[in-house]
């Protein structure tokens, strides 16, 4: 039996215009094309649409669908393979959602987290898919390519929890409107640089200062840090050049 295009849309939920833009990619041809120009799809075609969401909910770019449905000589081989994916990321799901159920139940209680236990769960693989975007990013806008760098996901959960305590921190003393040259506030940043000198970053004060600056000039950065609470860019800038240049 053979499916039109938009039979096969009403049947999967993929749209027809993504279908014909797999056709003109050449990741997914139909098995025929009528002479009134109408796409039609077979059983191997729809088989061969099945593995192609089963890559996309594993968050493979067209690409590397392509390049691993090329590779695989069979069917059951590809099935076999993306089994053995959506079992590892089923399982990194199950830890980070006791790690979820955790922060909700220490934030309910008022209690603050281990840095072991606020970062739970996240594996090389959850780091690596959490910088994705940055990394892209970094590489299209200037050509810097951070993807060969070695993730180490117990430095980075460490990391991660100190740069959320202190932006946490910068967050609530922009709202309590205090002064970027406030004792309190050069303090974080003086036990925040130490953590980082600590933890092997090479971060004094105006190398912070320059990124704090690229933070504020930078429109993916800045949104990141807007996102969190308006007007944290420019906060952070000020409190790093205080630190930089006391009076």
């Amino acid at each position: 039996m053979e499916y039109t295009v938009k039979q096969v849309a009403e049947m999967t939920g993929v749209t027809v215009k993504t279908l014909h833009h797999y056709h003109k990619i050449s990741l997914l041809a139909p098995c025929k094309v009528t002479e009134a120009g109408y796409r039609l799809y077979g059983k191997k075609e729809l088989e061969r649409l099945q593995q192609i969401l089963f890559y996309r909910e594993l968050d493979f770019s067209l690409a590397d669908i392509k390049q691993a449905l090329e590779s695989e000589s069979d069917r059951l081989e590809c099935l076999g393979r993306q089994q053995e994916l959506l079992y590892a990321q089923r399982q990194r799901a199950d830890r980070l959602l006791v790690t979820i159920a955790k922060s909700i139940h220490s934030t309910m209680k008022g209690e603050s987290m281990s840095t072991e236990e606020l970062f739970e769960g996240f594996d090389k693989q959850g780091w690596e898919k959490a910088l994705k975007p940055q990394q892209e990013y970094l590489k299209e806008k200037y050509n810097v390519d951070l993807t060969k760098k070695e993730i180490d996901p117990k430095k980075m959960n460490e990391q991660a929890a100190e740069a959320k305590r202190f932006m946490n921190s910068m967050r609530d003393f922009l709202r309590a409107k205090l002064p970027a040259d406030d004792e309190t506030v050069q303090k974080a940043l003086t036990k925040h640089l130490q953590f980082l000198q600590e933890h092997g970053t090479q971060m004094d004060a105006n190398a912070f200062l320059v990124s704090t600056r690229f933070f504020a000039q930078d429109d993916f950065h800045r949104n990141m840090l807007e996102d969190q609470q308006i007007g944290l860019s420019y906060y952070l800038l000020a409190v790093a050049d205080k630190f930089a240049s006391p009076q």
